[in-house]
């Protein structure tokens, strides 16, 4: 494990605890900053830190806070109470 991925792990845990906290503002940069990191080092973000987070506004996305999630048949969905975007990921049951 390097360095840019230990900052994106510590800027992942940032963001969640800043939610928690109702600091959205603060909780976007962190995710901005962590999603530059992994690109300037190409490195990619987690799996799980990727769907926590909206691809449009940069939000961490906390369910019956910021998101709304709702299960289909097959799928999840995932709508972000920011900006509306909806994410879709299959789902096996």
């Amino acid at each position: 494990m390097g360095i840019p991925s230990e900052r994106i792990d510590r800027l992942s845990t940032l963001a969640r605890e800043a939610v928690v906290d109702d600091e959205y503002g603060r909780a976007r940069e962190y995710v901005a900053l962590a999603r530059r990191i992994a690109e300037r080092n190409r490195c990619g973000l987690p799996g799980t830190f990727s769907r926590r987070t909206c691809d449009d506004c940069d939000v961490y996305l906390r369910p019956g806070r910021t998101s709304r999630v709702r299960l289909r048949p097959g799928r999840v969905v995932v709508r972000c109470l920011e900006c509306g975007s909806t994410a879709r990921y299959p789902f096996e049951s």
